[in-house]
């Protein structure tokens, strides 16, 4: 059976991505900064690796330790609520250190297998975020507005490899920690220049009642892009997400074809 290795897979998207395609019969390598005690379910055909993807030299191992696999799905990562002007510059490095050069080391790690072997498919974890200008997440944005253009232009160099690239796009999800865990680092509420605009967001988020992404609407995406040679390359996760990439699909270069090729 095809082999998938997630990162990030200790809760939220990469937990429930990985449970799904276990369901489903084939074989996962979950990664993850801290493999004890994690939720996982046991099953013979799970593998759990310590991996910290902001460390060159635990990428490059755990990448061994996995041997071939078929789907690199790149999904550690963590949000900053904060004002641009307040986001701390160790902040702002850890957000791109995690999100963006995180996906650049696994892709570099696996990508000369998948290249001599002429098969395998990179799944890069985005943000519906990207879509449109949203305020107190900018340099969030600007992360994995990165992984974006990364992968945008992976998918053109790799093509010729017979290598498949693409790009989820979940919405909102309250329903995982990713919210909470970057709450953690909420800046400006007490700031007399934002405070107000924080509070604003934070009452308007609370007392949102639309559509929401559900962590198994991103696995599902994920299959989708995994399975299906067919599938197109930005898949949205989530109405609130699909709403959105609806809205932005016709300002995205043609270069790649969101309809079709994959």
């Amino acid at each position: 059976m095809p082999t998938i290795l997630i990162t990030g897979s200790s809760s939220g998207f990469g937990l429930e991505t990985a449970r799904l395609f276990l369901d489903r019969g084939w074989d996962v390598v979950a990664t993850m900064r801290s493999p004890d005690g994690n939720a996982l379910p046991s099953s013979k055909r799970l593998r759990t690796l310590r991996l910290d993807v902001t460390n060159p030299t635990s990428v490059i191992r755990a990448v061994e330790e996995a041997g071939p696999i078929d789907i690199l799905l790149n999904n550690a990562g963590f949000g900053v609520p904060s004002p641009i002007e307040l986001t701390e510059p160790a902040t702002a490095r850890a957000l791109f250190e995690t999100n963006t050069l995180g996906t650049l080391l696994m892709i570099q790690a696996v990508l000369p297998a998948f290249r001599q072997r002429r098969s395998g498919v990179i799944v890069n974890v985005s943000s519906s975020a990207t879509l449109r200008p949203l305020p107190l997440v900018g340099v969030y944005r600007a992360s994995k507005a990165a992984v974006n253009a990364l992968t945008e232009s992976l998918a053109e160099e790799v093509k010729p490899f017979g290598v498949r690239v693409h790009l989820v796009y979940p919405g909102r999800a309250p329903e995982t920690r990713f919210g909470k865990n970057a709450f953690a680092h909420l800046r400006g509420r007490d700031d007399p220049a934002y405070g107000q605009l924080v509070e604003r967001i934070l009452t308007g988020m609370q007392a949102h009642s639309g559509p929401i992404t559900h962590a198994a609407d991103v696995a599902e995406a994920i299959w989708r892009v995994a399975s299906d040679p067919t599938a197109p390359f930005r898949v949205a996760a989530g109405a609130d997400a699909e709403a959105w990439l609806a809205e932005a699909g016709a300002g995205f270069a043609s270069a790649i074809n969101t309809d079709a090729e994959g």
